[in-house]
């Protein structure tokens, strides 16, 4: 009976199914790796970044000919006609492009922190996955436990009511636990299946991919104080908000830069009938955006970006203020839950295993009724069963708090 006992209450069990356990670093980094909306950021942060080579080129130049002062009257054109070849070419200003590019290259860095988010709310997802799985695990072999004692239970009971040396009372309790026990495996094991689903999409693999992962228990280990300059840091989320901002003023400035004035070029070269000599014209051409009737579109974009910009700081405000917060609020959480299990695992499951071994002594000595072992039994898995929910919370907690600050 004893031997039973042995493992219930261990932190961590190993799992031989014929397939390669994996740890959730394992799944993590095949996530990063595989996952479309990781490689659609990926994709389009290199597409941005290829637009942003585009920034310092040159307005096309343009060529245009054709008749030049030429009579209406035909009879005309061999004395007095010109036929005209022009070239125009505007030249840029190299701060508006450089204004533009710096622009344009800023827009990649919002989607690399986007990225990030993203990545952020998968890895978490995968983690409360992985957990329950795990926690599924250790509970099957609670069961495994409980159904080895029950079965014990009712063939000593069969065989004491036979040969007159006991009651059968607690005989049909312990055939109608047994029949329970089935029906909590039937939904561990879907637990397992659902988890292995969610894993295997996640990773972007064949959804009925059989595989298995480790099912240590790793506690989460002391989280660093929670402040407001960490969580700027290693939020992508609020990276993402600080780089739009960038952005708006980027914008702004490449805006701003409209207003300077651009310089071009332009010759024509006419050629004469009738005797008349060649001609040409050279002029020098300039754009004066900085008028006012001209420049009230740029003036208003500018504007605009400013309010974006105070928006955008308040938006990372209430962001940070909300993560910290949330962040406070399940440190504290966790130590209560970590004591919590600590309780039960030190003190509460070890006194009821010890009266169940007291009692099922005295069952063997004839001393005690099979009903009294069959209640302490039932006690104790029960408590086994919070301890679990217990874990399976804090591990849960752990994972919304590594999602809340990032940790990686």
């Amino acid at each position: 009976m004893k031997s039973l006992l042995i493992c219930i209450g261990l932190l961590s069990a190993g799992v031989a199914r014929g397939q390669e356990a994996m740890g959730l670093d394992s799944i993590v980094a095949e996530i990063g790796r595989s996952h479309p909306s990781l490689r659609s950021s990926d994709a389009l942060a290199r597409s941005l970044d290829e637009g942003a080579k585009g920034a310092r080129s040159w307005d096309a130049p343009q060529v245009s000919t054709g008749w030049w002062m030429t009579p209406y009257d035909p009879s005309l054109w061999k004395q007095q006609g010109q036929y005209m070849v022009s070239a125009e070419q505007m030249f840029p200003n190299r701060r508006t492009q450089e204004a533009e590019e710096a622009y344009l290259q800023g827009m990649s860095a919002v989607e690399r922190a986007k990225k990030g988010t993203t990545a952020n709310e998968l890895y978490a997802a995968a983690g409360r996955a992985y957990d329950q799985w795990v926690v599924a695990v250790h509970r099957m072999g609670v069961l495994d436990e409980d159904a080895k004692l029950l079965d014990f239970m009712i063939r000593d009971a069969e065989l004491r009511y036979k040969n007159n040396l006991g009651k059968i009372g607690a005989y049909y309790k312990a055939k109608a636990a047994l029949g329970r026990l089935e029906d909590r495996r039937i939904g561990l094991e879907n637990t397992v299946e659902q988890a292995r689903i969610v894993l295997n999409t996640l990773m972007n693999r064949d959804k009925g991919t059989v595989f298995e992962v480790d099912t240590a228990v790793t506690p989460l280990g002391p989280v660093v104080p929670v402040d407001s300059a960490g969580l700027l840091a290693t939020r992508s989320d609020i990276r993402a908000v600080n780089e739009s901002i960038r952005l708006n003023g980027l914008e702004a400035a490449a805006e701003r830069s409209k207003l300077r004035p651009e310089f071009g070029l332009r010759y024509d070269h006419m050629f004469s009938f009738g005797g008349m000599p060649m001609e040409y014209t050279l002029m020098a051409t300039v754009r004066l955006p900085m008028a006012s009737w001209s420049s009230r579109g740029t003036k208003a974009n500018v504007e605009r970006l400013k309010w974006q910009t105070e928006s955008l700081e308040e938006e990372r405000e209430a962001m940070v203020n909300e993560a910290t917060g949330a962040a406070y609020g399940l440190q504290r959480a966790l130590d209560a839950k970590r004591r919590q299990v600590e309780v039960l695992k030190e003190q509460v499951l070890p006194a009821l295993r010890k009266n169940f071994e007291t009692l099922e002594l005295a069952y063997e000595q004839n001393t005690e009724e099979l009903l009294s072992v069959y209640d302490a039994w039932d006690t104790l898995d029960s408590t086994q069963l919070e301890y679990w929910d217990d874990v399976e919370q804090l591990l849960l907690m752990e994972v919304e708090l590594k999602r809340v600050l990032e940790l990686k």
